[in-house]
């Protein structure tokens, strides 16, 4: 099964078109101003995402977003303000410069760091890297150094999807793929357990994607934006890491999940669950209208839930019709 996921591409908004107000105190914050702003592209957040140069000749990765973009945007830059501050010096994440919060706009700077985004699709030599480099950072993390949400306080609502399919209106069944369909009931079955199973005591990043990584010329790989962490079982980021890996091009992601040191010793029938909840999760949100300044999430939420989809198949073999 070929799956191609489109690039995730968020609406950007170039620093110089940021308020006066909040331009000048981040800049106060970070004790210098702005000089020079180049905006990157890449990743599904909204608003300013920018390397800069500061007039001392310091640099510093800046993203900032206001409430008008993004309903939901600035509360995700506040979580990921708190828990970047709080991050333990042996990860491998940006520190965070300084930060400025006027209640509409959340503005960060964080350390620049010279890297690249691994490319996708996937080179082998690059996701075997970043697969070693996610074990680490299990390991780095257990125990989870800093108090977040559960998991399945985070996720309890989200991880619902096929529930949410059975109960609405049918609209959106007509639009599902027939396996999926035909098996609706039994996949919200399959996944209800998946909260006893992927609990635990490791800080999950919770949002690996190659967007989200860095790969640098020392060999580091650098794992940006926080946000969505939470604490789950040491295997939790790797599972919801492959579906997005292989619509980019990867490997199988069962051979890759039950190979991994994090993955090979994990419960089976507490993977299928959580799979299965992932894949729910995918699939409902891809039938969403698009957020506002996101265009592309929902057919790369698409592509994710086919290739969670394909993974699940694979582990339940002729279980399901």
């Amino acid at each position: 099964m070929t799956i191609s996921a489109p690039s995730a591409t968020g609406v950007r908004t170039d620093w110089d078109r940021v308020p006066e107000h909040v331009r000048c105190g981040l800049e106060a914050r970070l004790g210098a101003p702005v000089t020079e702003a180049v905006t990157q592209h890449g990743g599904f957040s909204p608003g300013v995402a920018a390397r800069v140069r500061l007039a001392d000749g310091r640099r510093a990765f800046v993203k900032a977003v206001s409430a008008e973009t993004n309903p939901v945007s600035p509360a995700l830059h506040r979580a990921e303000a708190r828990i970047s501050a709080a991050l333990p010096l042996s990860v491998p994440a940006p520190r965070l410069l300084a930060g400025h919060d006027d209640a509409t706009w959340v503005a960060l700077a964080f350390e620049d760091v010279d890297g690249r985004q691994p490319q996708v699709p996937w080179r082998p030599d690059e996701l075997a890297r970043v697969l070693h480099a996610v074990g680490q950072l299990a390991h780095t993390l257990t125990p989870a150094p800093l108090d977040v949400p559960t998991v399945v306080e985070s996720e309890a609502e989200s991880f619902r999807g096929w529930e949410e399919l059975l109960d609405g209106d049918g609209s959106a069944l007509d639009r599902l793929d027939p396996w999926v369909r035909r098996n609706l009931a039994a996949l919200a079955d399959l996944a209800a357990p998946w909260g006893e199973f992927a609990s635990g005591d490791t800080l999950a990043h919770g949002d690996l994607r190659a967007d989200n990584m860095l790969l640098t010329a020392d060999g580091r790989v650098v794992f940006v934006d926080w946000p969505h962490a939470v604490r789950a079982a040491p295997w939790f980021d790797l599972l919801l890491m492959l579906p997005c890996v292989r619509a980019q091009g990867g490997p199988d992601p069962d051979e890759v999940f039950t190979a991994h040191p994090v993955g090979r010793d994990a419960e089976p029938e507490g993977v299928t669950a959580t799979l299965a909840a992932l894949a729910g999760y995918f699939v409902r949100q891809s039938l969403r209208s698009a957020p506002p300044g996101l265009p592309t999430v929902r057919a790369f939420q698409a592509a994710q839930g086919a290739a969670a989809i394909e993974w699940l198949r694979t582990r339940l073999g002729s279980r399901l019709p």
